[in-house]
């Protein structure tokens, strides 16, 4: 009880933390939002009444200040374009898609990953199947490596491009759904697939996998009674530093395959100087993306409660 609650104090800790970044940073975006909501034949003395309106003349500390005061009554603002629709809406419009596109991404990794990694580790262990050990890792780094635009990029040319057997853009279920799925979750299928099947291997190398070998219990035994339990502490904790490449890379995908998500409305607000969209949506991302580390370490130490220790 006192782990999870120093876990949540730097949870909240760190959520301000969030909302005073994304303030702060959205302001460095190039660009003028009065000159963009006014026009560009706007006379200076109209750019200065709308930048009046938007409350962009007030002092840094006070529009945050007003935007903090804001959010802790649930509000986010009106956006600056959109005929001031209000932030909070147009996020709940368009995160479904996102959430469909991150969720499925990671059940597919944990769903793909670990059953790989440890079918490689039971095949390739003791040094067997050298060929295969080689051909896995190779497989695994060179796609490991590869940046999600550039993933979805390649698959777009040859399944929808090429072979035209998936569209390349759209939400309409399950479909559309294909690609932007293989783009994001690929990467982190190989990653940890590869930790699991050296985590395999260092599982079925302890003494106590040989005192059940010894004891003549059948493999489907030792696999999922001492080899899973210690291969998903591991895969638990990586997954939960990989989620946030999820998140990041279903934002990414979502513009190539112009899913109608947060990543195509975020990008489309950074182009428009749109502040309150901006910070609305990374605001979300990231306190996705703590909450969601956050829950996995809770997890950890109900999984392995050893790890309270080193927390400690």
């Amino acid at each position: 009880m006192a782990f999870v609650l120093r876990r949540l104090l730097s949870l909240v800790l760190v959520c301000m933390g969030v909302v005073f970044a994304a303030f702060m940073l959205v302001r460095l975006i190039p660009g003028d939002p009065a000159l963009v909501v006014a026009g560009e034949a706007a006379s200076a003395a109209r750019i200065e009444e709308v930048r009046a309106e938007l409350g962009l003349d007030r002092p840094f500390l006070e529009q945050f200040g007003k935007y903090a005061s804001g959010l802790a009554r649930g509000e986010m603002g009106n956006s600056f374009q959109l005929s001031k629709k209000p932030v909070g809406e147009l996020i709940s419009e368009r995160v479904g898609n996102s959430i469909q596109l991150a969720a499925t991404a990671l059940t597919t990794v944990l769903l793909f990953s670990i059953p790989l990694g440890m079918v490689m580790g039971a095949f390739t262990r003791e040094g067997r199947h050298r060929r295969a050990e080689v051909l896995f890792t190779a497989i695994t780094s060179v796609v490991g490596a590869l940046p999600e635009f550039l993933l979805a990029t390649f698959l777009a040319f040859i399944f929808a491009v090429w072979l035209r057997w998936l569209p390349v853009a759209g939400d309409n279920f399950p479909a559309n759904l294909v690609l932007p799925l293989l783009a994001v979750s690929l990467r982190p299928v190989f990653v940890l697939s590869r930790i699991v099947r050296v985590e395999t291997l260092n599982v079925l190398a302890s003494d106590y996998i040989r005192t059940a070998r010894s004891k003549q219990l059948p493999d489907r035994l030792i696999y999922m009674r001492h080899v899973l339990p210690n291969v998903a502490t591991a895969a638990l904790t990586i997954g939960g530093l990989l989620f946030s490449g999820i998140v990041g890379g279903a934002v990414i995908v979502e513009n190539i395959f112009n899913r109608p998500g947060l990543g195509t409305t975020l990008v489309n607000a950074v182009r428009a100087n749109d502040y309150p969209v901006v910070q609305g949506i990374v605001l979300v991302i990231g306190f996705t993306v703590v909450v969601a580390n956050a829950i996995v370490d809770i997890s950890l130490t109900v999984v392995n409660p050893r790890s309270l220790a080193r927390n400690s």
